[in-house]
């Protein structure tokens, strides 16, 4: 399968490479690229041909072994396998559930950060949920998560739109509390709030648009790894 092996690992966007690259690596696992019971190219080539760094592709390969997709064996003929016995794929097809919500959400969330960015942002509120949201343990990140797009979404001054981006973030964390919760993403996720939020008191409606985007794009890479 060299023509599959080409398109998968080819290199990852840099706005979300670790969440790129655990999707990836899931769908050349999952497709049968590299097959029960096979290793993985080796990390630098891996790491190379994703256009990732070496820690990066170990922080990814670390979140399949714990989710148990492959194990890492040392020795002359170590590396990188995939384990013989996978977990159990969902009983039903999630894409069509998933796709929706993720549109849904990519409509709503992109065009609220425009909007709060178009207003005189509420500082103060905005700074307050930020800060939730990065001081939060891994415990209660979702929550503190939710109240901060939900606080983008009130600055838009737009009731209706708070309540459809409500709506469509239970929808998103029903999904979420599908998958693991990786440390890796949620401190690229506070990275990405922290552009949003300045990009919004900066007043600079495309910057915010793009700096949403780009996050709801690494959320995304990960449902769909992990739930298709």
């Amino acid at each position: 399968m060299a023509g599959a092996d080409e398109a998968l690992f080819r290199p990852v966007r840099a706005g979300n490479a670790f969440e790129e690259t655990v999707e990836r690596l899931l769908q050349s696992i999952r497709l049968g690229v590299v097959g029960a019971g096979e290793r993985l190219p080796p990390e630098r080539e891996l790491a190379e041909r994703l256009g990732v760094s070496r820690m990066t592709l170990r922080e990814a390969i670390r979140t399949l072994a714990d989710a148990g997709y492959v194990e890492s064996r040392r020795g002359r003929y170590g590396g990188t396998f995939v384990h013989s016995t996978l977990p159990a794929p969902a009983a039903d097809d999630r894409r069509p559930e998933l796709e929706d919500t993720l549109s849904l959400r990519y409509v709503l969330e992109t065009g609220a950060a425009e909007l709060a960015a178009r207003r005189c942002p509420a500082r103060d509120q905005l700074a307050a949920a930020l800060a939730e949201a990065t001081a939060a343990d891994l415990a209660d990140y979702r929550r503190r998560d939710s109240r901060l797009h939900l606080a983008i979404a009130e600055v838009a001054g737009s009731a209706s739109l708070t309540s459809a981006v409500a709506d469509v973030r239970m929808r998103v964390n029903r999904l979420l509390d599908e998958i693991p919760l990786l440390e890796p993403n949620l401190d690229h996720s506070n990275t990405q709030h922290e552009l949003i939020v300045t990009a919004i008191l900066d007043g600079d409606p495309p910057a915010a648009r793009h700096a949403m985007a780009e996050h709801l794009a690494g959320t995304a890479a990960l449902l769909r790894a992990f739930l298709t």
